[in-house]
């Protein structure tokens, strides 16, 4: 994508014919041996997590977020909670300034809403459970065995999953579509190689993800999996 072009004028190219087929299967039966692999590894940390959740905010360790999936189809993306019961109530739990950042980039730096959050700074500095659990990325992990595995709703690597309104403020109905015919992604492009530096008010984020859209294959694929792998190791961007 040229530098020039804006978020509006680009539209990426659909994928068709064999070698893009070939693909999508090399990539559906990779999602579910590496998903499946990963899962009966990490079940006993992931039993731990949620015990520890249980403990430092009585309710469900689970928390199941509602997005749009493939081809458009209700998506629900299932996570460790690393909120306070009753987060969904923005108005309630965030400041006017927080509830309009929130609006603007569907994510706060330092959201007063996260798990052992007390002071100001707890979340952006990653002091809270809730940030620790964000920004080593642990509360994805039941998204490989429920969204991946067992669903097959997700794939490793994908466009973020994303809310209607986040679709329709920051894409065209022909880019939407677009980014609606892949799978959301446990990782992404976007995730992997910028996150928290690119921003939808600066249209990076947008033009990251329409990128992987025109281009995904599977050595794309293979390297948003490292560069995640060493980006959660060193934990680049993550909030």
């Amino acid at each position: 994508m040229e530098d020039n072009a804006t978020v509006t004028d680009y539209v990426p190219k659909a994928r068709k014919g064999f070698c893009y087929g070939v693909y999508l299967l090399v990539k559906r039966l990779f999602d579910f041996f590496s998903s499946l692999i990963v899962s009966l590894i990490l079940l006993l940390p992931i039993l731990i997590v949620a015990f520890v959740i249980l403990c430092k905010d009585f309710g469900s360790p689970f928390y199941k977020q509602k997005r749009v999936g493939k081809k458009g189809k209700q998506l629900g993306v299932w996570k460790f909670r690393s909120m306070k019961k009753g987060a969904d109530v923005l108005e309630k739990m965030l400041t006017p300034e927080q509830l309009e950042e929130y609006k603007r980039e569907f994510k706060l730096d330092d959201d007063p809403r996260l798990i052992g959050y007390k002071k100001e700074g707890d979340g952006a500095n990653g002091k809270c459970f809730g940030a620790k659990i964000r920004r080593t990325s642990i509360d994805e992990l039941p998204q490989i065995l429920f969204n991946i595995c067992i669903l097959g709703n997700m794939s490793v690597v994908g466009p973020r999953p994303m809310l209607d309104e986040e679709l329709d403020k920051y894409y065209t109905p022909e880019q939407k579509k677009l980014l609606l015919t892949a799978k959301p992604g446990l990782t992404g492009y976007w995730q992997a190689y910028a996150r928290n530096n690119a921003t939808y008010a600066s249209g990076e984020r947008q033009k990251m993800e329409l990128y992987y859209i025109e281009h995904r294959s599977v050595w794309l694929d293979l390297k948003i999996i490292f560069k995640t792998f060493f980006g959660v190791l060193k934990r680049d961007g993550a909030k």
